[in-house]
This record gives structure tokens, C-alpha cells and sequence, in this order.
């Protein structure tokens, strides 16, 4: 079978082995929740204060004795092995992930499961291809596809993975990779929904914009919500950074004193506890007040904060989302008190409050609109969802430069591309380098005496010549004046040339496409779309370089 064919099988093959892994995964850690904390809604006092410091001093004897690569999201790590390892993740990782998440997750530590899912994917899809004995380029592109399983299927979001992976883990695509990581997002949702139901992570209420002017609501909660993720990416990195900055044994009781304290602020508010998904789904039915919500929004940002920054593994999408919710019902409810002639819910808000979240903290803004466009299933939430989204996400980059996934890395040591940089680049164009004609055209028609009294008085050595079937070529003085002196003066220049033709470029086109058309000739012409003999200008290697160079920052 040839091995873009294997690929495509392979692709669902990763997605039926990540869908299983992560329905394990996610009964692991809940299982872990109920045999540690109990089924009922308050735990006891006792347990709240224990569970979670203990879990921490587990988790950090775990991975400072045996799984030293689980640290963290997972994101950061699966985009190293893209760019740095040639797509290995050992094996031994995806077991660490596994055990270790789970118990923290499941312990109380306020943290979720779609980014150690996504890890986990990743390292099942390498170790799989590395079996298969997979080429160097297959390889690399395969973890990038276990990764949108393992977070399909923990979010049951196929077209947010997808978008997500391809807008924050890769950076571009072609069709080739696109369908893969599409065949293995698909795959891995089928699985988990036949083992856990195709039921959704929340119930969504109904959503009817009534009045325009409700969105002046939802553009408060942009900008509220941006300002929420600058404080949340701020604690993180600020905690982070400081608490490595500490003597090596004190890690071993850092996520054990940050598991104690969320357990003090779950004495009073349990819900942060955890990935926190039956209080997303509560606050979207109205059954918090403003009080209770924003409070939940606070002190889940403080929890998370000390849980990713004591270096427990964990995700920050569940967190997130949370955030996310709970100041959304905090605005929803605001406006349904003083603004009651609105009619927008509580619940709609808290649910693009998820969104907003995401697009601020975590910047991934196609992404944020298209995982609450699926999640809700309703098109008619996509202005609410935009408005708010895009506000904070404008906030999250004038106020951050630097998005939270790449400060981590830079903490790590690790030099991996910027996705959101490369997105705000600015494209060079061909426009951009090229330069006039300073020698008309030669016309493969004219004879080559005709062709060297036109050339005589240039000083240029080499010159484009206009082919009768509308192609360019180009001819050297050299040449020319060599095929006089044999005899062939009275030739048409065109009947001399080699059938190799030039490449033609567009004023618009990329220089980097450009780039790639130059072999051999020292010019390329540069022509309009509609009339490939109008001659825009010429283009050459130097051209390129000196635009290049005038674009990079001193």
C-alpha cells in the first residue's frame, strides 16, 4: 500500500486508540474523584483539606521519580516533538500522563482533561508510527494527528480539535494532513460517544436574539473577559517562574501545598475542585446568583493558577471554560437586573463566556468561535460569540505580547514557533521586490542582428525574451552575439532558444512562492493575471535578499 494511503488508514486507526484511551482516561479520573472526595456535593471538611495535598505529594513523587516529561498542558510538549524530536513522544509519557492527570484531576487540583488527552494522542500516534517504521516527515506529521484525536474526543468537538490543532499546534496545512487529522478527530468522537453516549459535555439553553441591543451586553463581557484572561495568563507565568526559580527538592511539596490550599477555598466553594464541568452546566441553567458566579470565577482563577504553576500535570481548557462561565453568568446577571427589558439569559451568556475566555486566554480565536458554534449547535449565537470573542482577544494581545503557550515554552527553554506570531507577520510580496524594466523585452520573432542593435547601447548581459506562444525566455548577450558570429544573424532568436521557458510570477504572489520558482535564470518576469505578455517588471535573487533584509527589524 502506498504510504499516503497507509497515512489516511492509519489517521483512524490513531483516532479508534485515542477515543478508547481517553473514555479510559476519563473514567480513571472520575472514579479517582468519587473514591477520594465522595458523590456528594459538599464533601467532608477532612477530605476537601487531605485529598488534594496528598494527591499533589503522589503526583510530584511520580513525576520527579519517573515521568519527568508530563509537566505541564501537553500542547507545548506535543508542538516539541513536531519541531524539535521529529514527532517522538515516548511511550513512557503517555502512561505518566495517564496516571498522573488522572489522579491530580480526579484529587481536586483545578485543572482538565482535553490537553493531557491531546498529549496522550499524540504519543499513541507516535509510538505507533515509529512501529510501522513510518519516514522522517510521516512521523513528524503524525503526532499533530493524535493530538486532534485525543481532543476530540475529550471535548466530543471534532471541528474545535481540528481548528485547534491545525491553528495552534502546526501552523498551516495541506489537504494531505487536513484529511488525516479530520478522518482521526472523527474517528476518536465516534468511539467516545459509543462507550459514553453522544449526549454533550453540557446542556445548552435556547438562544433568540430579541433586541440588537443586546449585544452591547455581550460586548461588556468581551472586555470584562479579556481582562479576566490577562490575570489569569499573569498569575500563571508570574507563579510559575518563581516557584522554578526555588531549590529542586522543594518540588516534590509544591503541587502538595497548592492542592492544600485549594482545598482551603474548597471548604467554602468545592466547586472549583476539579474540571469543574457540573458547575459549567449549572451556571448555564440559572441556578447560581451574580454573587456566587462571580466568586466562582475568582477564586477558580486563583486555583488554577497555583495548580499549573506548582507543576502539576494538567490542561487549562476545562479551567478555562469555567472562567469563562462563570463571569459570563456574572454579566448575563447584571443585565438581567438592571437592563430587564433585555432578554438575555444567563445561560447564553455564560456560554459565550466560555468562548471568550478561550479567545483571550489561551488566543486561539477561530477556534473559540467554532467550539462554541458546535457545542451549542445553533448559528444563531455566532454574533454574540464574535463580538465578545474578538474583544477579548484584542485586549489579551495589546496588553500581552507574548501569548501564554509561548512564555511557557521560553520558561522551558524550548524554541518553539510562534503560531500567533507567524499569523501577524506581515507576507512580502513579489510587488514588493521587484523593479522596472530597464530593457524592453526582446520578441522571439525579431532576428538576432535586429535583437543586438536593440541590446547595444544596454549595459545589461542578459535580457527576457517575449516567445510567440505568449511564454517568456531569457537569452544572454553572450549568446546572441556567439550566434551572429556563426553565421546566424538572420535567424529568429526564438528558433535558437532551448524549450525550457521561465517562470512566470504575479505582482501579489508571495516572494516566498517566488523564492521557490528561481532555478538558474538571473530574472524572472513579473506579469499581469489577465495578460501574460504585459511586463509589470523583472524579479531576481538579489531582489528578494534586499527585500527580505529591508523587512527584518534592527
Amino acid at each position: 500500500m502506498p504510504e499516503n494511503q497507509l497515512f489516511l488508514l492509519l489517521a483512524v486507526i490513531i483516532g479508534i486508540f485515542s477515543g478508547l484511551t481517553v473514555v479510559c482516561f476519563r473514567i480513571a479520573f472520575e472514579w479517582i474523584h468519587l473514591l477520594l472526595l465522595g458523590s456528594a456535593l459538599k464533601p467532608p471538611p477532612a477530605r476537601v483539606l487531605a485529598v488534594p495535598a496528598l494527591a499533589g505529594l503522589v503526583v510530584a513523587f511520580l513525576v520527579r521519580r519517573f515521568f519527568p516529561l508530563v509537566r505541564g498542558s501537553g500542547v507545548n510538549q506535543t508542538k516539541a516533538a513536531l519541531y524539535i524530536y521529529d514527532g517522538y513522544i515516548p511511550f513512557q509519557t503517555v502512561i505518566g500522563k495517564f496516571l498522573t492527570c488522572a489522579l491530580a484531576i480526579g484529587g481536586g487540583h483545578s485543572l482538565g482533561p482535553e490537553d493531557p488527552s491531546l498529549q496522550m494522542g499524540a504519543g499513541l500516534a507516535s509510538a505507533l508510527g515509529r512501529q510501522l517504521r513510518l519516514s522522517r516527515d510521516k512521523i513528524r506529521l503524525i503526532a499533530p494527528i493524535g493530538a486532534a484525536a485525543g481532543l476530540a474526543a475529550a471535548f466530543n468537538s471534532p471541528i474545535a480539535a481540528v481548528l485547534y490543532v491545525i491553528e495552534e499546534v502546526i501552523g498551516t496545512w495541506s489537504a494531505g494532513v487536513l484529511g488525516a487529522i479530520v478522518l482521526s478527530a472523527v474517528s476518536s468522537v465516534v468511539v467516545a460517544r459509543w462507550f459514553l453516549g453522544g449526549e454533550p459535555l453540557f446542556r445548552i439553553p435556547t438562544y433568540q436574539l430579541a433586541h440588537p441591543a443586546e449585544l452591547i451586553g455581550y460586548a461588556v463581557l468581551g472586555l470584562i473577559g479579556g481582562l479576566a484572561s490577562l490575570l489569569l495568563v499573569k498569575l500563571v507565568a508570574s507563579s510559575r517562574t518563581r516557584l522554578r526559580s526555588l531549590p529542586g527538592w522543594t518540588q516534590y511539596f509544591q503541587p502538595a501545598a497548592a492542592g492544600l490550599l485549594i482545598g482551603v477555598i474548597g471548604l467554602w466553594l468545592p466547586q472549583v475542585m476539579g474540571a469543574g464541568y457540573e458547575s459549567i452546566d449549572q451556571a448555564m441553567h440559572g441556578q447560581y446568583d451574580w454573587q456566587l458566579l462571580a466568586l466562582l470565577g475568582v477564586f477558580k482563577i486563583l486555583a488554577t493558577g497555583l495548580s499549573f504553576a506548582s507543576g502539576t500535570p494538567g490542561g487549562l481548557f476545562a479551567p478555562t471554560l469555567f472562567i469563562g462561565a462563570m463571569i459570563g453568568g456574572t454579566v448575563g446577571a447584571w443585565e438581567g437586573h438592571f437592563f430587564p427589558a433585555l432578554t438575555g439569559s444567563v445561560g447564553m451568556y455564560a456560554l459565550v463566556g466560555m468562548g471568550t475566555l478561550f479567545a483571550g486566554f489561551l488566543r486561539a480565536p477561530m477556534t473559540s468561535v467554532f467550539m462554541i458554534l458546535e457545542v451549542s449547535g445553533s448559528y444563531s449565537i455566532v454574533l454574540p460569540v464574535m463580538i465578545s470573542n474578538t474583544l477579548a482577544y484584542l485586549i489579551s494581545r495589546h496588553y500581552q505580547k507574548v501569548p501564554l503557550m509561548d512564555l511557557l515554552s521560553r520558561q522551558d527553554g524550548l524554541g518553539l514557533p510562534s503560531m500567533e506570531e507567524l499569523r501577524e507577520k506581515p507576507v512580502l510580496r513579489v510587488e514588493d521586490a521587484m523593479r522596472p524594466v530597464s530593457d524592453p523585452p526582446l520578441s522571439g520573432g525579431d532576428s538576432i542582428t535586429d535583437c543586438l542593435k536593440q541590446i547595444e547601447n544596454s549595459p545589461s548581459d542578459f535580457f527576457l525574451v517575449m516567445r510567440g506562444d505568449g511564454t517568456w525566455s531569457g537569452i544572454t548577450r553572450k549568446a546572441l552575439e556567439r550566434w551572429e558570429s556563426d553565421g546566424n544573424g538572420a535567424l529568429q532568436v526564438e528558433s535558437l532558444l532551448s524549450s525550457v521557458r521561465l517562470e512566470r510570477v504575479h505582482p501579489d504572489e508571495s516572494l516566498d512562492a517566488a523564492l521557490r520558482q528561481i532555478t538558474d535564470s538571473p530574472l524572472l518576469p513579473v506579469v499581469a493575471r489577465t495578460d501574460p505578455a504585459r511586463l509589470h517588471g523583472v524579479l531576481s535573487l538579489a531582489d528578494i535578499l534586499a527585500a527580505y533584509k529591508k523587512s527584518s527589524p534592527l
